[in-house]
């Protein structure tokens, strides 16, 4: 694939994020064969919340990966966001030896998962915190090809920091996550255990029953945050529809949807219908995770769970 910056006449490319929850074996499977004949050309692999989830070993997600390929998708390995052991630190090291082995491009989530690419190609993911062009540099220097913005950079920022890319830099590819929930934090307590009253180390796997998370509202019932184990999500969706021919003029090469379990198709589809119009997408609120209305406060430097419609973006 052509890694070099996009002009604001090409059409942005549409890529799935890893997966976030923690679904059955036999639903992820069934999710990601459906995935195979959405108009989505990228679709990121592997588990980056917790190493206790197991239904999916790193073999199935390379053999899923070589089937996404083989119907025409780029495929990419997502390593774990935090490292919290030794046994994840060995885990992640084969991951990326695997992937590399398979010829399959690697996000990386973690500064070790950097350190550990020896200078390959890699996905400079969005739990690094490239705020600054230096950053950037700096990881275009170790084999950066791509890089995610953090999820609370605004607007003005990021035209900014396109504007200084350095020309190596220049040869990396931008990617922006404009839809689904925010991943805010994560943390080496695991909250739908606690939540459960269970230990982290035996937590009997209480993700499987929320495959959206867990809604978590303030005391007077006002939605709040969505606890997905030890991650940390919006109770909102980021809904950049509104925005792509900003982003596209912005020069961003690719549009990052995360996935949820329901009306992804139709998601997908609204925003490759808009990619190829002046106009931003429009999806419909039915098409919203559960207990989630939209958000997109971050993008006009506003709290990231504030909802702008056009008119009230200036």
């Amino acid at each position: 694939m052509n890694m070099s910056a996009s002009s604001p006449s090409t059409r942005p490319l549409l890529s799935l994020a890893p997966l976030a929850y923690y679904w059955s074996k036999q639903d992820t499977l069934s999710f990601y064969v459906d995935a195979m004949q959405w108009p989505v050309d990228i679709v990121y692999l592997g588990e980056v919340i917790c190493s206790r989830r197991h239904l999916m070993k790193l073999d199935d997600w390379l053999s899923l990966g070589k089937e996404l390929r083989a119907a025409g998708k780029q495929v990419v390995l997502s390593s774990l966001t935090l490292i919290d052991s030794e046994a994840d630190r060995r885990n992640m090291h084969r991951m990326i030896e695997r992937a590399c082995a398979e010829d399959f491009l690697v996000e990386a989530n973690d500064f070790s998962a950097v350190r550990a690419m020896q200078g390959k190609a890699f996905v400079a993911g969005p739990h690094l915190n490239i705020y600054h062009a230096d950053t950037l540099a700096w990881l275009a220097s170790l084999g950066a090809s791509r890089f995610l913005p953090p999820i609370e950079m605004g607007r003005d920022d990021l035209a900014s920091l396109q504007l200084q890319r350095t020309e190596r830099a220049l040869q990396m590819q931008t990617e922006v996550q404009v839809w689904g929930r925010l991943a805010l934090a994560f943390s080496s307590r695991c909250f739908t255990a606690r939540h459960h009253r269970l230990r982290k180390d035996s937590c009997e796997f209480r993700c499987e029953q929320y495959p959206d998370g867990l809604p978590l509202a303030t005391r007077d019932g006002k939605d709040f945050l969505t606890i997905n184990g030890i991650q940390t999500q919006s109770a909102s969706c980021l809904d950049l529809g509104a925005q792509l021919p900003e982003l596209s003029a912005m020069q961003v090469d690719i549009l990052r949807l995360q996935p949820q379990a329901q009306g992804m198709a139709e998601v997908i589809a609204a925003f490759d219908s808009a990619r190829t119009m002046s106009a931003g997408a429009s999806v419909g609120e039915t098409l919203l995770p559960s207990h989630a209305q939209r958000s997109n406060g971050y993008w006009t430097n506003k709290p990231g769970m504030q909802w702008l419609a056009g008119e009230q973006i200036s």
